[in-house]
């Protein structure tokens, strides 16, 4: 399993690590003891035999490593230092064999510790999962291993306690950091009934959690297996490289040899053989886009394949689904108005008591809205009727009630006269009537996600002018949210289908394309993308998987700063790029003409490697600063909503 896997090979760079420094430690001391011994005997015999000592406890390594990698067909940045090291020690240089050895060592250490902390990230998510769990029986409870749960059981989690699976609370309140999961900067209030992740911190009070998934199946696991993923993939720059990798040794090894022919100076070409090992070139790539994988897992921002990050800095379009994307796909009553002599109250009153009976979103908001006004919404209905789609009938003391679409309020001959629909624009209206007669309407629409305006004018100030919202919805709804969050274009009562064929035909007219949506309803048109984010993963196994780039979270400003990340990324790759093949053309140049010792060379190679992971490890710190818009849903009456006249409000 990955999590084995990860595991493992941590501890295998943890016990590499080890031996490393015992290794650097004895042949540190062997060089300087060679050195001191130098100073106090005039026979060369004591300096000579610890030198080679300590060359070839370090030399050996190295030089094996680099033996390894060519009878694998995968030579990296070993052979050429290898080849210094030996060409020192074979003419007599013991000491500058050694002292090459040791500081490629120091070298190669920094670079796993550093280029290579990525693994840190994987690390912390693996401890994140608890390895035992409370388990309750028969109102106790015992200690399980994590890994022994299973679908259905029961566990208890203590306030400080990690929860050791995906599950829904079945008893209890508390508040649960899961920043870990989803990015989001504030604990979130969970109750029975709300669904928790494996790995989310229970920061207050006692639940009770029904495990639905263990292991590799929860939300964290998935997460754990796309970093691996994303680790192992590899840019166009990383590909661009390994191209050219083949024709780099053997042309420096011929420049090399053509200075020791001419010059017979073996330090110059031990110098140049030196100084030519591309590790910063080979780090340039890899070390930004770690950093840059782990700025944005921080942010709840899972991307798949690092390849990803280079694409999007050329975006020029983003298209957007509406419901559940730029709104937050909850309804809400936002207007009403009555046609006779009925009031506000007494409209919301009867609508919302028919809708009691309902379980179809419409109906839920409107009894909602009630219950929010203090409005008395029990009482019996009689002969109540649900046509789906298009409203319910029932009898509320005699009187029979109609709640639905015009059209069909109009199939039981009741007419709504067009007058009815003054200030009714843009939203969507649900009939009343009372025994044939209409007494009014309720104007209902989809929050707009908070944060969804401020989202779309960032992609505009980073030049994406094409913001397109697609919906099924219809025409005057589609246009209300798209003016308020600043869409460019809209198109409106498109079916799934109909929404894949316009991104095709935006590709063909040349522009590059993210789209964004729930990774559900969306799947057609997230396929077609360049791009495709899923927005709201978290806890589901089918938005996770089927777009490119998963948001834990539903934070919209996560696409900018993907943007964003993705220019930043690109920028640093390319200045370590400029830096490690400037570093090396012109540092090759002065050791062919001898301004550079061999023992230089090696200390300014490993300066030039740590230069690239410290230009690298700024993008780690991008999106520390980003304010959340949206760490809890805001289900309040919005102030532009009137109050039923004479009610005060929940």
């Amino acid at each position: 399993m990955a999590h084995d896997f990860v595991k493992d090979m941590i501890d295998a760079e943890e016990g590499w690590a080890e031996t490393q420094i015992g290794v650097i430690l004895v042949g540190a001391v062997l060089l300087l003891t060679s050195i001191i011994a130098d100073l106090l005997f005039t026979h060369p015999f004591y300096a000579g035999s610890t030198a080679m000592a300590g060359a070839i406890l370090l030399g050996a390594p190295l030089v094996w490593q680099a033996l390894r990698d060519l009878r694998r067909g995968s030579p990296e940045m070993n052979e050429l230092a290898a080849l210094g090291v030996v060409a020192a020690f074979v003419s007599g240089e013991y000491l500058t064999a050694g002292s090459i050895s040791f500081f490629m060592f120091i070298s190669t250490f920094i670079e796993y510790r550093s280029a290579l902390g990525a693994r840190k990230n994987i690390e912390s998510l693996i401890r994140l999962s608890p390895s035992t769990a409370r388990r309750v029986i028969n109102h106790g409870e015992e200690v399980v291993e994590a890994s022994l749960l299973s679908k259905g059981d029961l566990v208890r989690v203590r306030p400080g306690d990690n929860i050791p699976g995906d599950g829904l609370v079945s008893r209890g309140q508390s508040t649960v950091n899961q920043a870990s999961i989803t990015g989001e900067s504030l604990p979130v209030e969970k109750k029975a009934g709300d669904e928790v992740f494996a790995g989310s911190i229970n920061l207050t009070g006692l639940l009770e959690v029904k495990i639905r998934k263990t292991g590799e199946d929860t939300t964290l696991g998935q997460i754990r297996n796309l970093i691996v993923e994303a680790e192992a993939s590899r840019t166009p720059v990383m590909r661009l490289i390994d191209r050219y990798a083949k024709w780099y040794t053997p042309l420096i090894l011929m420049l090399a040899g053509a200075v020791l022919f001419f010059t017979r100076d073996v330090e110059r070409a031990v110098a140049m053989l030196v100084i030519s090992c591309p590790c910063a070139i080979i780090l340039s790539a890899p070390t930004a886009t770690v950093a840059a994988l782990s700025a944005a897992a921080r942010l709840g921002v899972l991307i798949k394949n690092v390849s990803d990050l280079e694409v999007a800095r050329h975006l020029s379009a983003v298209v957007f689904d509406k419901t559940g994307t730029l709104t937050m796909g909850k309804l809400r009553v936002a207007r009403m108005r009555v046609f006779s002599e009925t009031d506000e109250a007494g409209l919301l009153t009867v609508a919302a008591r028919l809708e009691g009976c309902s379980n179809h979103p419409v109906a839920k908001a409107v009894f909602t809205a009630a219950s929010r006004q203090n409005l008395d919404c029990e009482g019996p209905v009689d002969n109540f009727e649900e046509s789906p789609g298009k409203g319910v009938r029932g009898s509320i003391d005699g009187r029979e009630i109609l709640v639905g679409r015009r059209a069909w309020l109009e199939d039981h001959n009741i007419n709504v006269d067009e007058s009815f629909f003054k200030d009714g624009e843009g939203l969507s209206l649900l009939f009343v009537a009372e025994d044939g007669k209409p007494l009014g309407w309720l104007g209902l629409e989809d929050q707009i996600r908070t944060g969804a305006a401020y989202a779309l004018t960032r992609l505009e100030a980073e030049g994406v002018k094409k913001r397109i919202m697609l919906t099924g919805d219809r025409w005057s709804v589609a246009k209300r949210v798209a003016d308020k969050v600043g869409c460019s274009d809209v198109m409106a009562e498109v079916f799934p289908n109909e929404k894949m064929h316009a991104v095709h035909s935006l590709k063909k007219r040349g522009h590059i394309i993210a789209v964004v949506g729930d990774g559900v309803n969306d799947a057609p048109a997230l396929a077609a993308g360049d791009i495709s984010i899923a927005m709201g993963a978290a806890g589901s196994d089918v938005a996770i998987h089927s777009a490119s780039i998963a948001l834990m979270n539903n934070e919209l400003n996560r696409i900018p700063f993907l943007f964003h990340l993705s220019r930043r990324t690109v920028g640093v790759i390319q200045q370590n790029m400029f830096f490690s093949i400037s570093f090396i053309i012109v540092l090759f140049g002065l050791s062919a003409a001898g301004f550079v010792h061999p023992v230089l060379a090696v200390l300014l190679h490993t300066a030039s490697a740590l230069a690239v992971i410290l230009n690298s490890a700024r993008l780690i710190r991008e999106g520390e600063n980003m304010e959340d818009h949206e760490t809890a849903e805001n289900e309040s009456i919005p102030a532009q909503v009137p109050l039923v006249k004479g009610v005060r409000a929940a």
